[in-house]
């Protein structure tokens, strides 16, 4: 009897998924736990393995396509087994259809296309369109929409509501409240007439206001957006559209932690088996900044400011497709060598593509270390929903002042700078700069 090979749910809030490329071609044998296929959600790639060995002897869902978790995927069967005859030992349920990788439709059973009703991933909206899931159902409850009798256009899978439907009708929603005075304006109507008919040409047979298409020598190659480098085109223009950005810099003496690291360095590497790195320091002065100013580590809601119980730290990773931002959860209960640890796994699972979807979730604070290539100062754009984000510039030797029991001196100091943007609706800026003092104290009097 055939096995189904169906979506999986990759995350306590990960609904659905895109089936980005099958590893395996149809008719071709499997082993048990075999990777089968690539499924793309907003932040991860993840392979799926093969539930049973057999031969694949039909894909119902073609690479690109969006899907519910619970969807029937694939077929795993016999060699002689004939996919009409499978399709016809399912249950008689009510049948959707799906395209195959070869275009043609496939069917599959409905009641596999989405999770049963008691676990909270769908609720069924006046009509029985399947349009609610648990973020989408938070923020509706966060800013006292009414889902039942508010009409929302849905994106997503079946036409359900997504958490990006949601954002954009919020948006709107605050424009037209807004009196007419205040809402955003092109401007036009203090420019003279001239520059506005000048503004975008007339070309015969186009509409006023169509902007024509490039001139063959402006011509270009157009790149295709990857399912990473559109989740973090939206992610970062939806942040600078929620908070307003404002940084305060500091610079750190790393003199301490640099000794600390070169003194431990052997003695790590040979009682855990990775490198020791910087980052850790980092993460750890965080923590200790996090535990004395706790505002920082919070998120703005319209019920006001949640000050989280957790202390999650996400950490950029840089990937040849994008960034990404897995999450170490508890920071503050490990040591430094749990967080060597944590960032080297997390990196690396990142790197080869196995992080899961719950591993990019949760923070409540970030660190970005841009200065491990070379950069000395930047302004990262705050991961949503925290309240703010650090980044450490790379350490340099330079020459800076000390003093030393009155008198001033001239010493070459390992420096480092320190950057902390942050949420102005959470923060201001004399609790951002006590925050990022402590930091820098943590750092500059490691013991």
């Amino acid at each position: 009897m055939a096995i189904e090979v169906i979506m999986p749910q990759l995350g306590e809030s990960v609904v659905e998924g895109t089936v980005g490329r099958w590893l395996i071609a149809e008719g071709e044998t499997i082993e048990e736990y075999q990777p089968l296929l690539e499924v793309e959600t907003d932040k991860v790639n993840t392979e799926v393995p093969a539930p049973a060995s057999g031969v694949l002897i039909s894909v119902l869902v073609a690479e690109g396509t969006t899907v519910s978790a619970g969807t029937v995927l694939a077929l795993i069967g016999q060699p002689d087994e004939a996919v009409s005859e499978v399709l016809r030992s399912q249950d008689e349920a009510p049948r959707s259809q799906e395209a195959s990788s070869v275009g043609e439709p496939r069917t599959q059973p409905a009641t596999k296309a989405k999770p049963p009703e008691g676990n909270g991933l769908k609720r069924e909206k006046p009509g029985g369109r399947a349009v609610i899931t648990p973020v989408v159902a938070r923020i509706a409850v966060q800013h006292g929409i009414d889902l039942a009798s508010t009409d929302i256009p849905g994106t997503g899978h079946g036409g359900r509501i997504t958490k990006k439907d949601m954002l954009a009708y919020i948006e709107r929603l605050k424009e037209e409240r807004l009196p007419p005075w205040e809402r955003p304006g092109t401007g036009e109507l203090f420019k003279p007439t001239e520059e506005i008919e000048s503004a975008t040409p007339i070309v015969a047979g186009m509409p006023r206001g169509e902007t024509p298409k490039p001139a063959a020598a402006q011509s270009g190659k157009i790149v295709p957006l990857t399912s990473m480098r559109q989740a973090i085109a939206e992610h970062m223009l939806r942040s600078v559209h929620t908070s307003p950005h404002a940084t305060t810099v500091m610079e750190a003496d790393m003199i301490r932690v640099v000794a600390h690291r070169e003194h431990h360095l052997a003695e790590f590497q040979e009682r855990e088996a990775v490198k020791l790195t910087l980052t850790p320091f980092f993460i750890r002065a965080v923590v200790e900044g996090l535990k004395a100013v706790p505002e920082v580590n919070s998120s703005f809601t319209d019920q006001g400011i949640l000050l989280h119980r957790q202390i999650n730290i996400g950490i950029a990773v840089a990937l040849e497709s994008g960034l990404i931002v897995p999450t170490i959860k508890d920071a503050d209960k490990l040591s430094l060598s749990g967080l060597q640890r944590a960032v080297t796994g997390l990196a690396d699972r990142a790197r080869a593509g196995h992080l899961k979807p719950d591993e990019v979730q949760g923070s409540t604070f970030t660190v970005t270390n841009h200065g491990v290539s070379g950069s000395l100062f930047a302004t990262p754009i705050i991961n949503q929903p925290n309240a703010g984000i650090v980044g450490v510039g790379a350490i340099q030797k330079r020459p800076v002042v000390l003093t030393v029991d009155g008198a001033d001196s001239i010493a070459i100091r390992p420096m480092c700078y320190l950057t902390f943007t942050f949420d102005h609706r959470i923060i201001d800026g004399a609790l951002a700069d006590r925050f990022l003092a402590r930091v820098v104290m943590e750092l500059e009097e490691w013991h």
